[in-house]
């Protein structure tokens, strides 16, 4: 970062002063004389090459960036007038063995010689006066940018890490109760046994690597809803009312992890779908070419009930994941009825 900008300050200096160099030069002809040229001018490309370095190395820094506006316009300006006088009184002196200022003659008088001056001293000032205001906004515009690339890779790490926080609230009850009803499985030396033995495996991989990624495969997910599911219906030997159609068209179709299971696991939670005359869930996952939906629906219990009271993600950690990964390019819509809770997510792709 230091070298970098200390190449920028050496790139203005240099770009100033020969600026100011060819300029004059090609508007006054500099190449019919260009040794007197290159004298008369030599001490105005130094003067502005130092007020650049000045101005970039110390004046921004020390008085501009650090709120000082006020007293940064006043130092600049000094010293473009020092210098100014500088380059003029050696011009004037012929230090440099130019500036041909008039002598005195019947042709010369004091008012024409004053004018004269004055125009030399502006034609002096003007270069400088401009270096100073362009190294100044040039700097200003790179500080900005700097500013707003820094900016940028906060927000975004900060996004991140909030992500991450979110995606790492999972419900553990979930696995201490698939590790006991696997447990009760090798108990009994059910075939059942290894197969959902590697299906809590494949989700717990999932839960710690494979979610560490931005994006994941939509046959991922899949797997880890059906894993899910399935587990859960270990619950009840006669079987659990829940139907589930999951649309596996597009596979490599890539999606932010972890988003869907909530809603799934909230269905579970709050269904009582152990209630084999009344309760029930469906899950329901479509793709289309430019848009996921997936719709859960879940029976409402006549009486209130809630389980596992520590929860799992919950609806509104959700929804902030939603509002971080997929600004304006989702919907979420939740109805219930007396007997109907649906949730409803369509991530639409641009």
């Amino acid at each position: 970062m230091e070298m970098t900008k200390r190449y920028r300050i050496w790139w203005q200096v240099i770009f100033w002063s020969v600026l100011w160099f060819l300029i004059p030069f090609v508007l006054g002809n500099g190449w019919d004389r260009s040794a007197s040229f290159f004298q008369r001018e030599a001490s105005s490309s130094v003067a502005i090459g130092l007020l650049v370095y000045i101005n970039l190395k110390w004046l921004l820094p020390k008085l501009y960036f650090q709120k000082k506006q006020g007293l940064f316009i006043l130092v600049g300006l000094a010293i473009v007038i020092a210098l100014t006088f500088l380059v003029f009184y050696l011009n004037k002196i012929g230090f440099f063995n130019a500036f041909d200022i008039p002598k005195r003659g019947p042709d010369i008088n004091k008012d024409n010689l004053r004018r004269f001056s004055a125009m030399k001293w502006i034609g002096r000032f003007m270069p400088l006066l401009v270096s100073f205001i362009g190294s100044t906004l040039f700097e200003i515009a790179a500080y900005a940018n700097k500013k707003e690339t820094e900016t940028v890779q906060l927000q975004k790490e900060k996004l991140e890490t909030e992500v991450k926080f979110l995606k790492s609230q999972i419900n553990p009850h979930f696995l201490f109760n698939a590790l006991n009803n696997i447990y009760t499985l090798s108990v009994i030396k059910s075939d059942a046994a290894p197969e959902n033995l590697l299906r809590l495996s494949d989700m717990l991989r999932y839960m710690l690597y494979d979610c560490e990624a931005e994006k994941v495969p939509l046959q991922r997910e899949i797997d880890y809803i059906r894993n899910f599911v399935n587990l859960k219906l270990l619950k009840d030997s006669q079987g659990l009312n829940v139907e589930v159609d999951l649309d596996e068209s597009r596979p490599n179709l890539m999606v932010a992890p972890m988003l869907f299971i909530p809603f799934i696991e909230n269905a579970f939670k709050h269904s009582k779908i152990e209630d084999l005359q009344h309760g029930w869930i469906k899950i329901y996952l479509k793709t289309a070419a430019d848009h996921i939906l997936l719709e859960v629906q879940n029976s409402i219990p006549t009486n209130a009930f809630t389980k596992d009271k520590e929860g799992g993600i919950g609806l509104e950690n959700v929804r902030r994941q939603l509002q971080l990964l997929y600004p304006e390019h989702h919907e979420l819509e939740i109805s219930t009825n007396d007997t109907t809770y649906l949730v409803s997510l369509k991530i639409t792709f641009s």
